[in-house]
């Protein structure tokens, strides 16, 4: 038996392209994290993560948290001293 198998991926040339540029900064390969994903799946027995489309207002949330929107804190203490909440 063959030490290695070849698999072939259709995706969009920017969904490549913004992928390779983070595995590159990772230091990991496509193979290897081609390699990690499917380990995942065995672990998993099933996909690794939660396939499904989330609520408008948790995407204007993540959003917001991404660009840098929204209050912060020191400690949890203080955001549950804060009253907006």
């Amino acid at each position: 038996m063959p030490k290695t198998a070849m698999t072939h991926v259709r995706l969009t040339p920017e969904v490549k392209e913004e992928a390779e540029k983070i595995l590159k900064e990772l230091g990991i390969s496509i193979s290897a994290a081609n390699e990690m994903f499917y380990r995942q799946i065995i672990a998993h027995k099933g996909l690794p993560f939660e396939p499904r489309i989330p609520r408008r207002e948790t995407v204007l949330a993540m959003e917001d948290a991404r660009a840098g929107k929204g209050r912060k804190y020191e400690s949890v203490d203080e955001l549950f001293k804060d009253k907006t909440i």
